[in-house]
């Protein structure tokens, strides 16, 4: 380790030896002097007699390894002093997953999804075609050697929870080794404040932060808050090591967008707003490119936004969930806001796909563009697989059909049917006659003619001769009596219904 300092025209140079020879230790500082081009008497004495002369020069003392030194020597090149940053960087510690602790959010009601949250968590709602959006921050932890995970819940967790025991089950350890998945349901505790459920993402977290300071946690050091209606690949632990490198008390994932934070040449978030509009949108803009864009990315990206994924040391998530802003309810719109004032909230960029699966709309996207060919996203990562639940179907038979951009999964038995830019769940059965085009189904019977814009949930049965096109373009409805509803567009089938034989939507 070495460090220069200058007072008047005299310049100190002075080394700390810990374990190599001091002629070692020379040699490497010679090396170093003759890299940036410095000569002096110094170099010249070191050069011809070594250590020995050093020594001599030294007022006749003799010098140890082991102890700290400094020689007096002539002015040096200014140029030389120029160096903003150490001579010899120290490396920040490689992170431990073992000091690492994953919290995922169940979500709220839901509403923007309905009706394919009536009777279902966010998290649970099925993707893919054999998938759930659980599924994706669970296997990215799985994928990132993060093995303490917790689950938060509180509307319609039952299926969220049987599918995480089915599916993510560390307990045993095999196939996963030793870590957990523990789902948090949310609770009433004594007082007044105990009998209201959680108000926000942060007020769900505060009702369990007696977890986090158990015995069996007091070596997380670090805390992932992750959401569970996304749709993205990430490595968790390169997330976690930029926080520790930048020393941050608060790291947020973002995205170059049209709308988000500000932040400063360092990426320091120095202003958090939660989805803001109009003008207070445009005095956000920031120049992107120090987070490694080009030029032209950062022109048609102004903005930075929060993926709502964060990383908290654990001792700075304590302090500002119990003491310092114990009214504020939600990370995005009240923490991380006040936080940005007196804490290093730090922003990393994410550039891969990231999909934000929080309405019908979004989620009806995502899903037919992972028919695309290459899609944006794609489940087929030998290296990072997506994790489900075994459900030991037999392979898809198919009898002469026209498929086109579709994704068909297993247990399914397909007739004589034109499939086309579509999703086929499974153990889907599609007779004769059927015709498909934008949509996402689970099942349906023969001679159905499903045209376009249309999601079909799980165990629905479509009778005969049914045309679902919504010819009249119609944005909002609800015909729940009729098994469906119609949500930006969309046609949704609800879960279990039946549509009777020749209905025309």
């Amino acid at each position: 380790m070495s460090f220069f300092a200058r007072a008047g025209s005299v310049s100190y140079y002075s080394f700390l030896q810990f374990q190599l020879p001091l002629q070692k230790k020379i040699e490497k500082f010679l090396s170093l002097l003759k890299f940036v081009g410095f000569t002096s008497p110094l170099t010249r004495v070191l050069g011809s007699g070594g250590a020995r002369a050093l020594e001599e020069k030294e007022r006749g003392r003799k010098v140890k390894g082991g102890v700290a030194f400094s020689v007096l020597t002539r002015d040096i090149n200014k140029e030389l002093l120029s160096f903003q940053e150490p001579m010899f960087e120290e490396e920040q510690p490689k992170v431990d997953p073992k000091t690492v602790a994953s919290v995922i959010l169940g979500g709220g009601a839901g509403t923007r999804l309905f009706p394919l949250t009536s009777r279902r968590a966010k998290p649970a709602v099925p993707i893919g075609g054999c998938y759930r959006l659980i599924d994706v921050p669970m296997s990215n932890c799985i994928n990132s050697g993060i093995r303490k995970n917790f689950v938060l819940t509180q509307f319609n967790s039952f299926s969220l929870r049987r599918h995480l025991a089915r599916t993510h089950n560390f307990g045993n350890g095999v196939g996963f080794g030793d870590g957990f998945v523990e789902v948090l349901a949310a609770i009433h505790t004594p007082g007044d404040a105990g009998k209201m459920w959680s108000q926000g993402t942060a007020d769900a977290v505060r009702h369990f932060i007696w977890v986090f300071e158990n015995e069996k946690n007091k070596d997380v050091e670090h805390i992932l808050i992750l959401s569970g209606d996304h749709l993205y690949r990430m490595d968790y632990m390169e997330f976690v090591q930029k926080h520790i490198d930048m020393t941050a008390d608060i790291t947020v994932s973002c995205v170059p967008m049209d709308d988000g934070f500000w932040i400063d040449e360092t990426g320091r978030i120095v202003q958090f707003a939660e989805k803001p509009k109009g003008p207070a949108l445009k005095a956000m803009q920031v120049d992107t490119s120090i987070l490694r864009l080009s030029e032209k990315e950062a022109a048609n990206f102004p903005y930075i936004a929060s993926m709502g994924v964060y990383v908290f040391k654990t001792d700075v998530l304590l302090k500002l969930l119990k003491s310092a802003y114990p009214s504020c309810n939600d990370f995005g719109s009240e923490i991380t806001p006040s936080a940005v004032k007196d804490h290093n909230v730090q922003a990393y960029l994410f550039s891969d796909n990231w999909e934000d699966i929080g309405t019908v709309k979004s989620f009806f996207d995502a899903n037919l563009a992972l028919t695309k060919q290459p899609p944006k996203f794609d489940f087929n990562d030998l290296k990072t697989p997506f994790y489900t639940s075994a459900r030991f179907l037999p392979p898809t038979k198919v009898d002469k059909c026209r498929i086109a951009d579709a994704i068909i999964s297993h247990g399914c038995f397909l007739r004589e049917c034109n499939i086309q830019h579509s999703i086929v769940g499974v153990r889907s059965r599609l007779d004769y006659g059927v015709e498909f085009k934008d949509t996402m189904m689970m099942g349906v019977g023969p001679n159905t003619k499903i045209i376009q814009n249309c999601i079909i949930d799980k165990n629905a049965k479509i009778g005969k001769d049914v045309v679902i096109m919504n010819k009249e373009g119609v944005e909002e409805a609800d015909r729940s009596e009729e098994g469906f509803y119609i949500r930006s567009g969309v046609t949704v089938i609800m879960k279990n219904a039946t549509i009777k034989d020749g209905t025309v939507v």
